[in-house]
């Protein structure tokens, strides 16, 4: 496998489970709800886009120098990054699934999304941003995926192209509701209404698979370097 093939493959774990974030997905299926939907919800995945970017960036860009050790292997800095940020999602998916609801029990909708279905164009890229820096859950799998661009020692192009990579398939997912809008608009409402109620409900469970594969897959990476 070439070296830019190997830096991409340390970023595909974290931008699957990026993109699969149903947090984000209801967003943009709210927003697509929202009066001018055919601008806010391109201009909600640009942000969303751009944030993965600039974030995963950053961080590569100061953990430059904590990356490969003697021999190519992960330095030790980086395997406890990697058992520290593990042990950070193994905490969150046990935390998701406590917040699973119960049989016949209504999930309920974060507050805030409460207020993204009318939002405008701007403020929808600004959110699509947000979405990208602040939730703490996604931001932890945006950190880990730099960390693991600039633990590959790789030539700075070659990172370049794992981290747009990375931003790419991290959009896929939010990418979907908004594909339907534009071509299946004879059935889009029916299939993003039950989209959004199905994921309401499902995403504390999916948010913890997420993070407890994702979370063991650290730790292991992380011990078996030291």
């Amino acid at each position: 496998m070439t070296v830019v093939g190997e830096t991409i493959g340390q970023v595909l774990s974290f931008g699957i489970a990026v993109t699969l974030n149903p947090v984000t997905i209801i967003a943009v299926v709210l927003v697509l709800d929202s009066p001018r939907a055919k601008a806010s919800g391109p201009l909600l995945l640009i942000g969303w886009t751009l944030g993965l970017f600039a974030v995963a960036g950053l961080v590569a860009i100061l953990s430059t120098g904590a990356g490969a050790g003697d021999g190519g292997e992960p330095s030790t800095a980086v395997s406890y990054a990697r058992l520290l940020f593990g042990l950070l999602l193994l905490v969150i998916a046990k935390r998701q699934f406590g917040k699973r609801p119960a049989a016949g029990e209504e999930a309920e909708m974060p507050r805030w999304m409460k207020a993204v279905d009318d939002i405008g164009p701007f403020r929808a890229f600004g959110t699509g941003i947000v979405l990208a820096v602040a939730n703490p859950k996604n931001l932890i799998l945006v950190a880990g995926a730099g960390a693991a661009v600039a633990a590959s020692g790789s030539a700075p192009g070659d990172q370049l192209a794992a981290l747009l990579v990375f931003a790419v398939i991290g959009t896929i997912g939010p990418a979907v509701p908004v594909g339907i809008y534009f071509f299946m608009r004879d059935r889009s409402e029916v299939l993003l209404a039950g989209l959004s109620q199905w994921l309401t409900r499902q995403s504390s469970t999916i948010i913890g698979v997420l993070c407890l594969i994702i979370g063991a897959l650290l730790i292991g990476d992380g011990i078996s370097g030291m």
